[in-house]
């Protein structure tokens, strides 16, 4: 669930091109497909104790879902999707939607707009502390026999005689949760309902990507 109060749209990871300014600058951009956002549910404060709407993103198989789930979707007439969330919205904006209605892109983003885009970042599987935690490695010099990338001492003698939890060691690197924030909308494609915002956002090709409103928006200089 969002910790904001703004609409926003599911999508997947499509990939990554450059666009050309008018003075020939290269920039980067990550292309996110958000078409066919379509909401499930309206959440009242009267019946849920919250406001919020519930959109559910992409395609799946009626036999993929479970019974309940589809006798949610049949109840909203919505075709089931691979992923759901909700988004908490003010009462004037929950006003406006109602079930089985979709969302379009030009309805949340505009060129120009700043967004934080979430994601589930690629998995690496078991990493080293270099690659890891950015530790630096040892000298590569004769006399360092085959410890050039090795941790070295975690510092631990016979008092405290353990290892504190959460020390940065070896292990397991990626498939986390990662939100980027304040990434700016380059481009929008209104007919094909696609994203186009610049640098990189979390995830590999093809993988599912939440984007709000950024919650950080820097105040421009004189604002008030």
């Amino acid at each position: 669930m969002s910790l904001s109060n703004s609409l926003g749209l599911l999508g997947r990871k499509v990939g990554m091109m450059r666009l050309f300014t008018d003075d020939g600058d290269a920039i980067p951009v990550t292309v996110l497909d958000v078409s066919n956002n379509r909401v499930t549910q309206v959440k009242s404060q009267e019946k849920d104790g919250y406001v919020a709407l519930q959109v559910t993103f992409g395609s799946r198989k009626a036999s993929r879902v479970t019974k309940p789930v589809a006798g949610h979707l049949a109840k909203a007439g919505v075709e089931a999707g691979e992923i759901i969330q909700e988004f908490r919205v003010t009462a004037d904006t929950a006003a406006q939607y109602q079930a089985g209605a979709n969302v379009p892109v030009t309805a949340v983003f505009a060129v120009g707009q700043k967004v934080d885009v979430q994601g589930t970042t690629i998995g690496k599987g078991f990493a080293g502390t270099i690659k890891r935690h950015h530790f630096g490695s040892q000298r590569a010099s004769h006399g360092n026999s085959r410890s050039h990338n090795v941790p070295g001492s975690i510092s631990m003698a016979q008092d405290p005689g353990r290892v504190f939890p959460g020390k940065r060691m070896s292990g397991h690197l990626g498939v986390d949760l990662v939100t980027t924030q304040n990434l700016d909308v380059i481009r929008i494609d209104e007919a094909r309902q696609l994203l186009l915002i610049k640098g990189a956002v979390p995830g590999s090709k093809g993988g599912f990507v939440t984007v709000r409103p950024a919650i950080k928006v820097k105040a421009s200089k004189g604002a008030n």
